[in-house]
Order: C-alpha cells, then structure tokens, then sequence
C-alpha cells in the first residue's frame, strides 16, 4: 500500500462516526470504568481515554473545555475525572487503561476485549492476582515468581495497595471455607421459604 502504515485504525466507519464512536465508548468507560467490545474499537479508545487522563492531571482551564468537548456526560464525567481520578493517578506515569482479550462476544466471533481503567474498584488483573495468591498459599510450592511480580505491579501505584490486596485474599479464603463447609454439609442453604402459617 502507498504511504505506508495507518496511523490509526479507521473501524470501517467515516470520520465524524468514528469520531462519535470513540466519543461513546470513552463516556462509557469512564462513567462504568469497564467496558467490553471489540478489540479494535478497545485499543481506538484506549488512545483516547490515556489522552483525557492526561488532560485531567493537568487541571487547567483549556483542558477542562477540551475534555468537555470530548465527553457526551460532561456534567457527570467533569468532576469525576478531575478530582477522584485525578487523584487516582496522580504519581502515575502512564498506563491508566488496560486492555483484555477476551472470548468473542458476538455470533461473528469478532475478536473482543475489556477496556478497563486500572487500580479502580473493577480492576481484573487485581482481582485475578488476589484469587490466585489464595491458590498458591493452600499448596506447598509457595508463591511463583510470576505471582510476585503480578502482585508488585497491581500495589505499586495503588494508594493502600498492598493492605487492600490481603483484605481481599482474606475475604476469598473466607468464602472458599464457607464454600467447602456448605459442600459438606455443615452450612445448608435454605432454597425455598418456609411457609407461614
């Protein structure tokens, strides 16, 4: 092809819909801080969002009317991202979204993928890394080196991080206990009322 590589990923879509496109899926993001698509439209967005992660860390008058200009909630996205978010990543260098493959999610078995904003209360790899501490600690072998790593990476830049992560494990071994007494018998689960008389 003459010109060389795209710059960008045109999704099949003229300029203004892609545009509008992108729009949606940041105000998506950042008003449920997780969304799934494709993965195309998920790396097209994650550009976007970094941008306006960028912007909120600044905190000026231009680059509140420039993020304004992007969201279609500014009203509600406004605060949000210049103060908790702001604060969020704050000591942040970059990287402030994550993105996941996943399973196709539609019946063309488009390749799909969850963008995320990382170190927020949905955060997947720090949910996945506390479950799998929880597994690794009930065996002999101990923690593996990749575990530790995963476990640096998620605490590093999260305020409370490491605290935040063994209240987390606690509260998965606790439900696996409950978990396998209930598998045993000794928790039953009552699954139909009892009836009033």
């Amino acid at each position: 092809m003459a010109g060389g590589a795209l710059k960008y990923r045109h999704l099949g879509r003229k300029s203004s819909h892609r545009q509008a496109l992108l729009r949606n899926l940041v105000t998506s993001l950042f008003e449920h801080e997780s969304i799934s698509t494709t993965w195309p439209k998920a790396k097209e967005a994650q550009r976007l969002a970094e941008k306006l992660i960028t912007l909120g860390k600044k905190n000026t008058d231009a680059s509140r009317r420039r993020a304004q200009g992007i969201f279609y909630k500014p009203v509600e996205l406004l605060p949000k991202l210049f103060t908790e978010l702001r604060a969020r990543y704050l000591n942040r260098p970059g990287g402030y979204t994550r993105v996941l493959r996943i399973e196709p999610l539609k019946e063309d078995q488009a390749p799909s993928a969850i963008l995320e904003l990382v170190d927020g209360p949905r955060d997947m790899r720090f949910a996945m890394t506390a479950k799998t501490l929880v597994r690794e600690r009930e065996t002999e072998g101990g923690i593996r080196e990749s575990t530790a790593r995963n476990v640096r990476k998620v605490t590093r830049y999260r305020e409370g991080g490491e605290e935040e992560l063994e209240k987390t494990v606690r509260a998965l071994e606790s439900t696996e206990r409950n978990e396998e007494r209930r598998g045993q018998g000794l928790l039953r689960r009552k699954v139909y009322p009892e009836k009033q008389k």
